[in-house]
């Protein structure tokens, strides 16, 4: 039994795998920075930044179309986590 400080929490298989991935995206990003440190560079994006600054740019980005889809619309959110996906590979590629 959880403790009850935990009972106001639904841990469903989505919310599992969603912390599942934000965790490990963090570790190999630590990781991937340790063997190769990372490179400030100039996308398109206002600022400069490295791989790491773009990670945290594409996360939270991506909580904001969430948002904005719930709040917009009734459809599905896996439309809204595509569109995120897409999203984060333009940050990570040309910001």
């Amino acid at each position: 039994m959880a403790p009850a400080t935990m009972d106001w929490m639904v841990w469903t298989v989505p919310t599992a795998i969603f912390f599942i991935v934000i965790a490990s995206l963090i570790a190999s990003f630590t990781v991937w920075g340790i063997v190769s440190p990372p490179v400030v560079r100039k996308g398109f994006l206002p600022m400069s930044t490295t791989r790491g600054d773009r990670l945290f740019v594409g996360l939270l980005g991506s909580a904001f179309i969430h948002l904005i889809w719930i709040a917009l619309t009734a459809a599905s959110p896996w439309m809204a986590t595509g569109i995120s996906l897409l999203y984060m590979l333009a940050v990570g590629r040309w910001g």
